[in-house]
């Protein structure tokens, strides 16, 4: 193959990967009102939003745009709240936050005491991040 071709196959390839954007179902519409009209304006609307009535005035019907039904961001509740349960009670912001300030200062001894603690600690971590990631439906790192 030439590199002319290759280069036009790896063209057709990219650009069947990356899809142009969708465009969007709704377009905005602006209209030039006079300093009365856009006084009266609120009134008109009896306190609906003026993008609601105005599309009721002209359209009919309620004023409001169909939405979209939105995927939910949370896959998993159960683990969200168990993960934000441990996160909560556990302490591990406190303890961290104290072994920062005593490292930071040179009073940190390394014992095994202290190894076991932060051990233990990065087990939290881990098991919190686990949970988050099932419950918002992520893909772990391995």
């Amino acid at each position: 193959m030439t590199p002319a071709a290759a280069e036009r196959a790896l063209r057709v390839e990219f650009s069947k990967a990356d899809p142009k954007p969708k465009k969007s179902s709704s377009r905005m519409f602006s209209v030039r009102l006079s300093d009365e009209q856009w006084k009266e304006l609120p009134r008109l609307a009896e306190g609906k939003p003026l993008g609601v009535y105005a599309r009721a005035a002209m359209f009919g019907g309620d004023g409001h745009l169909k939405r979209r039904k939105q995927s939910k961001a949370v896959h998993d509740p159960e683990a969200l709240a168990k993960a934000l349960g441990l996160l909560g009670g556990s302490g591990i912001s406190a303890n961290l936050n104290q072994l920062a300030k005593a490292a930071n200062v040179g009073v940190l001894p390394v014992t095994p005491e202290t190894c076991a603690e932060l051990n233990e600690a990065c087990a939290h971590v881990r098991e919190i991040r686990a949970l988050l990631t099932k419950a918002l439906g992520l893909r772990g790192r391995s």
